[in-house]
Order: structure tokens, then sequence, then C-alpha cells
């Protein structure tokens, strides 16, 4: 067993590796666009003690900002005399500092954008004494339809996340954490002061454990306080509204609030506390431009690993991300952080069930909850504010991002048992199709190989919180998961035609017969190296051995990059979920745009994970219509065919 878990790190390492050589190959090949900041990594040639640090980093004029994820050998130093952001490496202070004996390296961090995800608003809503009987007295709970959608401004009656059927079963969020990252949380509100966590709270942007917001006459570090009062703003206090899970904590980690964003920053946001917080919730992403291919750098990358390894001791932090804000020029697989296997993604849909204009797309998705309203701008996530007051305006993925979040909470309050992976199947299996629907009638929702349905937009549907939280009650953790390299295709000459789509083929046994067996599905990852006189052109589907198919890349008309192309880029898709992965998969290659391009795929490898045995077999089911009876009779009826 050992073994087996040394093995799984192992592949995870080499995949970190693969993707963050991307991510810098992608982002930093011109060094005159390159930032530096003042922030070093640090490693020593062996562990030292925090006093040691401290007098090697003062000794060359610099200060110790502590270990990196917990490590006694890498370390953050910063010189406060240096600029924070130059376009010049400081290669006097690097020599210095190589010059130590103890220092084994130094790496000056590179500088990088992360923007929030949503439109921030200059309205302040005053508070309005109205209640609604037999709900919580909370004045802003009847704008918060996204909690209990009975048709206000125009919306469709039930569309919401049925938060009541889990409040009905007495869970609301007891005992369970989740962080902000962002920019910071205003923890003195009357609304979320008493649901705060402060010992599992940081803030990263000026090294001190106060992650208060920095006021500005633009509101702009309204963001994570907007965020928090979603998860975990107090019920029956006649104060704003009421928290999707109302009775948890919440944690904020101040991390945007400076000029540039660095690794380490971002490493040790999400590695802050990993035992102490239960879920961390991101509204925010590299540039939603829909000509940016960006994501977590080394650093963080192992971070997120070590946290769903390692994290909620052993059960695995649970990472939600804001699918992004591009809208249709964009697509959230070239987000490395929406994409990734480690993280939620989650998208968002208005009050009547449309897609929102600013919605992204991609076969990342897992599921989707709510951001504003139809018309109405004051249909917009009802939540906390800044100086103590309240908002009707909170949008954008931004806002979609939270409220899972605090779903996920209410789950695991129902069974503080569940694993990182298992919150994700809960999402497949419980999440609806509701009143769904793509407003331009380009997505259609489609059903995969063993009967589930989804949609490229919106995932497997809107979370359920009452459906979640009954089915986290009989739970029983899904079986160990395995990372199947199912085969690859290399070539310096494979020419993507002009006028035509280029379909290349790999068969597998998903790994059978040795120690990486995938038999069921969770993630797919087509690994792609390619080139193209217009990346933004380049179509991508993956088609599986059960046939269902996969968008893992849309056309972006706003990327013209004709140089970078992807390299080792991981397309990840959900779709599949379930299915079994033995047999051909197919990778569709085309451009689509008003001009003619050409280019060349050079390598494709085919990442397959998911696990060796059945999940859900030892699962009661109550409901012979639902996801989980269907799937359940699809894996059973496969097994019954492979016997005869």
């Amino acid at each position: 067993m050992f073994m087996m878990i040394m093995l799984t790190i192992l592949i995870i390492m080499i995949i970190t590796v693969e993707q963050s050589l991307q991510f810098n190959h992608n982002n930093h090949n011109h060094h005159q666009n390159e930032v530096f900041t003042n922030s070093f990594q640090i490693r020593f040639r062996r562990n030292i003690d925090q006093q040691l640090a401290h007098q090697i980093a003062k000794k060359h004029g610099f200060i110790n900002l502590g270990p990196i994820l917990g490590s006694q050998r890498e370390y953050h130093f910063q010189h406060r005399a240096l600029p924070h952001a130059r376009n010049k490496r400081s290669i006097g202070h690097y020599r210095k500092l190589r010059s130590d004996h103890l220092i084994e390296s130094a790496q000056q961090q590179l500088g990088f954008r992360r923007i929030k995800r949503g439109y921030k608003s200059l309205v302040l809503d005053e508070i309005e004494n109205l209640q609604l009987q037999n709900d919580p007295n909370d004045p802003f709970f009847q704008y918060q339809w996204y909690l209990k959608n009975t048709g206000q401004n125009g919306g469709k009656p039930r569309l919401d996340l049925n938060v009541e059927a889990a409040w009905a079963q007495g869970i609301t969020g007891k005992n369970v954490t989740t962080a902000i990252m962002d920019d910071g949380v205003d923890y003195m509100h009357p609304d979320l002061k008493d649901n705060y966590n402060a010992k599992a709270s940081y803030d990263f942007s000026s090294n001190d454990p106060y992650p208060y917001p920095r006021y500005t006459d633009d509101w702009f570090n309204s963001h994570g306080t907007r965020c928090a009062g979603e998860v975990a703003a107090k019920r029956d206090n006649g104060i704003c509204g009421v928290g999707v899970a109302y009775d948890s904590k919440v944690a904020g980690i101040r991390m945007l609030d400076q000029p540039y964003m660095t690794d380490l920053i971002e490493a040790n946001s999400m590695g802050h506390e990993p035992d102490l917080i239960d879920i961390y919730s991101a509204s925010w992403g590299p540039t939603d431009d829909g000509k940016t291919v960006d994501g977590p750098r080394n650093a963080t990358m192992r971070a997120i690993v070590r946290g769903v390894n390692e994290g909620r001791r052993g059960l695995g932090n649970i990472y939600v991300w804001a699918s992004g804000d591009g809208g249709e020029d964009d697509d959230c697989n070239c987000d490395g952080y929406a994409a990734s296997m480690w993280t939620i993604s989650i998208n968002s849909a208005i009050n009547d069930g449309q897609n929102a204009h600013y919605d992204e797309s991609c076969s990342s998705t897992l599921a989707s909850t709510f951001s504003n309203g139809a018309k109405d701008p004051h249909t917009g996530v009802a939540t906390t504010d800044l100086y103590g007051r309240c908002t009707k305006t909170h949008s954008g993925t931004s806002a979609a991002a939270p409220e899972a979040a605090g779903v996920f909470a209410l789950a695991l309050e129902a069974n503080p048992s569940l694993t990182w992976r298992d919150v994700q199947h809960l999402c497949v299996l419980t999440s609806k199709r509701n009143s769904l629907y793509d407003s331009k009638k380009r997505f259609f929702w489609n059903m995969n190989g063993v009967g589930l349905e989804f949609n490229h937009l919106f995932g497997y549907g809107v979370l359920d919180a009452g459906a979640m939280v009954a089915l986290s009650k009989q739970w029983k953790t899904v079986p160990p998961r395995y990372h199947c390299e199912a085969g690859s295709i290399v070539s310096d000459n494979l020419s993507i035609p002009t006028n035509r789509s280029l379909t290349l083929n790999i068969e597998t046994n998903a790994c059978a017969n040795t120690e990486t067996e995938v038999n069921y599905i969770e993630h797919v990852q087509a690994v792609i190296t390619l080139n193209s006189t217009r990346r933004g052109d380049v179509l991508l589907y993956l088609i599986s051995p059960m046939g269902t198919k996969s968008m893992i890349l849309s056309r972006r008309p706003n990327d013209d990059d004709g140089h970078d192309g992807f390299v080792k880029w991981p397309f990840m898709t959900t779709h599949t979920w379930g299915e079994n992965p033995r047999g051909v998969w197919r990778l569709e290659v085309a451009h689509s745009g008003p001009e003619q391009q050409h280019g060349f795929i050079k390598e494709w490898i085919l990442m397959i994970h998911g696990t060796k045995e059945q999940p859900y077999k030892d699962l009661p089911v109550e409901d012979d219509n639902s996801k989980l009876a269907i799937v359940k009779k699809a894996h059973e009826d496969a097994i019954d065919n492979k016997k005869n």
C-alpha cells in the first residue's frame, strides 16, 4: 500500500512539473515582459530552523517571511529595499545569497497578474426591515433568490440551491471552516464576526495575522467580504442576508492585494493551515481576456497536491474555483486553476435558468450555482459588504464559487469523513439539470456512456444542497484512485489541415493488470503540444470509447498567438465520469475561423484518472430514477456483459 501511495504521488509530481513548465513557457517567453519582484525562494543545503533562517536573511540584507509549505529547507526571503516590481533581475542580490555556504539555490520570484472575477458595484444598499414569515428574519433574505426562488424579479420558482431541504435536516455547516482566498475579509462586520475563524486566517499581502481589507474610495477591495457573507453570514440577527452554511466558520486569507502575484504568495495561501481549513474558495484567476493561457506555477501546484493528499488530516482539502468571466470568447480549459483535477470548477446561471453573459464554457466545469438575476441589477447576490453594509449586486462567477463552498460545508457537516474526491462524486450524482439552458443554443444537454446528463456550460447541473446532504449521510468512501498513462502519440510533422479536421486514435486497455489499472473514470486529461499560425482558431474534441464527445478547446477569437502554442498543456474533461475507459479514444483537431490557418500537433498524451474498483456498489438506492441508480445499473450491466 505504501509503495502504491508513493507511486501515485510520483505520477502526480510528474504531471505537476509538466504543467508548471508549460505555464512558465506560455507566459514568460519574452524577457522584456517579465516582472521581477523583491521576493526570493531560498533552498538550503540542509534543514534549518526559523531562527537560523532569520539570521542568514538579516546577514544578507533580507527578511525571512517563513518556511514554504512547512518545509525546513525552503524559505521565503524578501528585500524591502528592492522595488516590488522591476524589469531586471537583481543579479547582485542573487550572487550575495548564492555566496552563502548554506544556501543551495535562490530564485527571484516573477510577478504575474491575477484578476478578481465578478463585477463590482458602487451602489450602497440600505438595510430594509422586511421579513418573511417562517423564513430567516434577515432583511435581505427575500432578495436571496438563489437560496429560495419564489419567482421574485422574473425568476423561475424553485430554481435555487435547495438549501432549505438541507437546513430542514438540521445541517447548517457546524464545525466546518471555509477560507476565502481574496483581497481580505471584514471580520468586524456584524454579520460575520461571530462566524470568523481567526486561527485559520492570515494576511499574505502584508505578512500579519489580520487579513482586513485595505479600504479605497472605489470599494475595490470589497470582493472577499462579499464572498465571505455568501458562505457564513449569520442567521436571524436582523442584518443583511443569511449564508448558505450560516453556522459554519469563515477564514480570511488576504493574498490578492499587491501589484503582482508571486508563486510563493499563492502557494502559502493554498497551503495555509490545511488541518484547520476544510474548504478553500477562490474567485479569481488569470486574466479573462480570451488570449491568456496560464495557471499555477510549481510551488502552488505542490501546495494544491499536498492539500488534497494530506489536508484535513488525510481526507484532503476541497479547492473551489470560479470558472471565469471571459464569456463566450474564452475557454476555461485555458485556465490551469479552474481546469485542474484537484479543484472543483463552478460556473453560474441567472435566476431564470440562462447562463450569464460572462460565463466561460469548458469541459472541466463540474457543476454550477448562481450569480446575478436576469435584467435587474438589483437581483444580484445579496451579501455582506464593507463598512458594515449590505449589497444586492454582487455578481460574476465570483459569486458562484462561494455558494458552492457553502453547499460543500453543509455536506461536510453531514459527513465529516468525506474525502476531497467524495465531494466531487457527490457533485456529479446530486447536481440537477433543473431549468438550466444556453440562451444562445450553442450547448445542449447530452448523456454520457453511463447515463449521466452533462452540459458544456453547466457541467452536471446546479448544486442541490438537500440532495447532497441526504446522500452524504449514507455515503461510503469511494475506492482508491489511480493515474494511468493510457497511451501517447509523438510526431514532429502531424499537420493540422486547413479545411478539415485531423483525427488521431489511441487504443488503450487503461493499464489493465498493472498497479494503476482504471476501470471507472473520474477525470481524463489530454496533455497536448501543438503550434498554430493562430492559436485562437484551434478546436479540440476528445471522444471516449463509449462515444461521449467533449470539446476540450473552443475557438477563442481574441487569441492571436502564433508562437507559443500549447506545450504539454493538460486539457481536462469531466464529461466521461463513470465510464469504462477501455477501447479507442479519438482526438479531433481542426481550425475554425474566417481565415485559413495551419499548424502541427506534436504530442498527445492520454491520462486517465479513476478507480479500479466499482464505486457506489455499497450505497443503497432509494429512488430508481436517481443518478445514483442509473449509474449503478450501468456499472452492474457492464460487469454482467463482461461475464457473458
